[in-house]
């Protein structure tokens, strides 16, 4: 399955569309790595706990956008867009969602 940010793919005629397909993710990131975060955002540096969930969250909202693609019978999606939000849960902490979506396509 091709996955493309891009409205067309290089050499590739877009024979139909399928219409929107999305996938999204929200994954709960511990109170522990929510106190490791804050400390390392007032010492300065990267969070790799957050990076790490952050890379599976994009990973899962990518592969349902995939399986719903493939479905339709699409062997492309086009046009992919990527959004990350951070959702505060009261006191307990935060979760972390992505959605991707584009339109599936079959190419030639």
């Amino acid at each position: 399955m091709l996955v493309s940010t891009t409205p067309t793919i290089e050499g590739k005629a877009i024979k139909q569309y399928f219409g929107l397909v999305s996938g999204e993710a929200i994954l709960g990131a511990n109170i522990f790595k929510d106190l490791f975060a804050s400390i390392r955002d007032i010492v300065g540096g990267r969070s790799a706990a957050y990076e790490k969930e952050l890379r599976l969250a994009k990973d899962t909202a990518i592969g349902e956008m995939i399986e719903q693609a493939q479905a339709l019978g699409a062997d492309a999606v086009v046009g992919v867009d990527l959004d990350y939000e951070t959702i505060s849960v009261g006191g307990s902490g935060s979760m972390l969602m992505v959605s991707a979506s584009g339109t599936a396509v079959k190419i030639g």
